[in-house]
């Protein structure tokens, strides 16, 4: 058996008000679309999580909010303060408690970026993975039948994207 990881780092995120707290942050227009156009690729190739795990910033909560209306079903949404500005070592953490076959997690950077590329044997291609841009995907499989098994290393990328690439 094999568990699929769906690693979303949040949209484009608004920096309109200069005293508004960083995890009160919403998404800009552009992030919106960006998360409707992440769902409809998502769809479109089969991509579909039975459960969402998400920092609760509000960032990546609308991230997800913008995603959801393109995919079919209700996932299981659990949102999380560990996942906000966290580093792979606590994503790692959170992801090991995961009950989904396929799974999305929906973070920040730096720490989203390094847990990507900690994960997987060896990076995709793209020019793009290192820097994990907002609103980047990975899609990556383990070898394993229990979350709890997943460790770095262990993924084998299937796919990767970024906003200017999206074409569902």
């Amino acid at each position: 058996m094999t568990k699929r990881l769906i690693l979303t780092r949040h949209a484009k995120s608004s920096w309109d008000n200069a005293n508004m707290a960083d995890h009160d942050r919403p998404l800009n227009g552009r992030g919106r679309r960006a998360a409707a156009e992440l769902g409809e690729w998502l769809a479109s190739r089969g991509y579909i999580p039975d459960e969402v795990i998400t920092s609760d910033a509000k960032r990546t909560m609308e991230t997800w909010e913008g995603i959801a209306p393109a995919l079919p079903g209700s996932p299981a949404l659990r949102e999380t303060h560990k996942l906000y500005q966290a580093g792979p070592d606590v994503m790692l953490a959170v992801l090991k408690h995961a009950k989904g076959d396929t799974v999305m997690m929906l973070g920040h950077n730096p720490g989203i970026s390094e847990f990507a590329q900690r994960l997987v044997a060896r990076a995709p291609l793209n020019p793009e993975f290192q820097r994990y841009p907002t609103a980047a995907t990975l899609v990556v499989e383990f070898p394993i039948d229990d979350w709890s098994d997943v460790a770095f290393g262990l993924g084998a990328p299937d796919d990767f994207i970024v906003p200017n690439e999206m074409t569902a």
